[in-house]
């Protein structure tokens, strides 16, 4: 489990760009437009969603808060380079071959580029991006220090280093300081504003910004202009003070910290324990760490936001991943938790994530449970009106509200339950759907192309209710009418027969 460290800081006078770093970094940006582009331009300076990055961060067992250089995982500063590539080798293969990552989060600080070390850490970075992986590096804070930088000219050495070797590849990602907790919001936007001025030949979409506070808060960081174009971090955890029992409740928590910027977010860091046994391939309501990660996974695919898992490698880390295995450089990883994995790899656009049991909360009946899932189809009859649950007028527009009509048996009234627990029509091109991922009663149920979204998953419960994940409403006939063409919306789960449905 990761540690922060609280403090208080000020903004620092930056110290001027050396004119000759300057002429170096103008050239590197040169060599930038001819080598092909990872999974984001590095020129570009808008970003349509974070999805590409799939990663995990690779920690030092004392955690990256340290006094000294950082060392992940695995590797000794005893280490050479060769020894540090060949171990970096394996472990980023463990990586990608157990959960499908793309993308490594390293630490590191002042200490760790200026010492002997840094030559060996390198072999790391580059066993890395040779895999195709991206790598992200960032700064931590020393411990018993204050979340911030407190020398500027150590803060910017750091960085000509790192920069001077790295600008040049596309798949590797500069985020300017983990975690500035030390700061006001308006002195950490002036900071991060700053060191996006200073290296103004860095490509935007690469440079990586910590949310105000623990990486908690986008809003001042997302909306300031200067920082326009650059990537931005969020972290947050089902620790230090939040708790909540429901998906749904935390899908609105994660919703109100990415405050409108998902399309431009990494989170950075989020996680759970691995090692205590726990299904989370199970209920997703009930408990405050299911219920986050459930939440945290559902929304990271539905809404396209990158994410980084804390962590993948930290041994003796309880939330560790991965396990680390072996001796000198014949290493290799074991998964901790497979279910913890699959929701990992759901999050990440798989087919990992398993069929939860009942959500205690999701109906109005404590003992409703789900149909099963997979391999359901037929007509999905309205029980009070003896209809059928319809695609108006047979069309496939997307946002089109569903009814109920007289049972036809035509293609527009077949629905299938699958193993994801949605509501797919027309053979699987479409899915019932929770409009504009609405969690209100009058939510109105329509049609849309199947994404994944927590709001087109569904429970079929055995008290008759369809149940969406995401709200926990009721798929309802508005009115309790039983006429054709009754529109079908999402309503408080009620107990009434305008709220029973039957499939097959």
């Amino acid at each position: 489990m990761r540690y922060h460290q609280p403090g208080r800081g000020h903004r620092q006078r930056l110290i001027p760009h050396p004119p000759a770093l300057l002429a170096i970094l103008a050239a590197a940006a040169l060599a930038v437009a001819a080598l092909v582009a990872g999974p984001f331009s590095p020129s570009a300076h808008a970003v349509t969603n974070t999805s590409g990055f799939k990663g995990v961060n690779w920690a030092d067992p004392r955690d990256n808060f340290v006094n000294g250089p950082v060392v992940p995982s695995g590797l000794s500063t005893s280490d050479s380079y060769a020894t540090t590539y060949a171990k970096a080798t394996a472990i980023v293969s463990g990586f990608k071959t157990n959960l499908g990552a793309n993308t490594v989060r390293f630490g590191m600080n002042d200490k760790t580029t200026s010492s002997a070390w840094w030559n060996s850490y390198i072999g790391a970075l580059d066993a890395t991006l040779a895999q195709g992986m991206n790598v992200m590096i960032a700064p931590w804070a020393y411990p018993g220090a204050c979340a911030c930088v407190k020398d500027t000219t150590a803060f910017y050495k750091m960085w000509d280093t790192v920069i001077n070797r790295y600008l040049g590849n596309p798949n590797m990602y500069f985020e300017i300081y983990n975690e500035p907790g030390g700061y006001s919001s308006s002195a950490w936007v002036n900071f991060a504003a700053s060191f996006v001025a200073h290296y103004p030949n860095v490509p935007r979409g690469r440079i990586v910004v910590a949310g105000t506070g623990t990486d908690t808060n986008l809003g001042p960081v997302g909306s300031d202009s200067r920082l326009s174009g650059t990537l931005l971090s969020l972290h947050l955890y089902s620790v230090f003070g939040i708790s909540h029992d429901t998906e749904a409740a935390w899908v609105t928590e994660l919703n109100n910290h990415l405050r409108g910027y998902g399309s431009r977010t990494i989170i950075t860091e989020f996680g759970v324990p691995m090692s205590t046994g726990v299904n989370y391939d199970g209920a997703r309501d009930g408990d405050n760490n299911r219920s986050y990660y459930w939440a945290m996974t559902d929304t990271m695919r539905s809404e396209g936001v990158g994410s980084i898992y804390w962590p993948g490698l930290r041994n003796g880390d309880s939330w560790s991943m991965e396990q680390l295995h072996g001796t000198g450089t014949d290493l290799s990883l074991t998964t901790v938790n497979a279910s913890g994995r699959d929701r990992l790899e759901y999050a990440w656009g798989g087919t990992g994530g398993g069929t939860p049991t009942p959500s205690a909360s999701a109906s109005s009946s404590p003992s409703a449970s789900p149909s099963g899932g997979g391999g359901s189809s037929g007509e999905l009859h309205a029980v009070s009106a003896g209809k059928c649950l319809d695609v108006p007028n047979a069309t496939q527009t997307n946002s089109t509200q569903l009814d109920i009509y007289t049972c036809s048996g035509a293609s527009n009234q077949i629905f299938a339950y699958n193993a994801s627990h949605e509501l797919t029509v027309y053979g699987g091109a479409k899915c019932v759907d929770a409009y504009a991922k609405g969690t209100t009663a009058g939510t109105k149920v329509d049609l849309y192309d199947c994404n994944g979204g927590s709001n087109q998953q569904w429970n079929i419960n055995s008290n008759g209710t369809i149940t969406g994940v995401q709200s926990g409403l009721c798929l309802d006939v508005t009115n309790a009418s039983t006429a054709n063409g009754a529109l079908v919306e999402l309503w408080t789960c009620n107990g009434g027969s305008n709220q029973q449905w039957s499939l097959g």
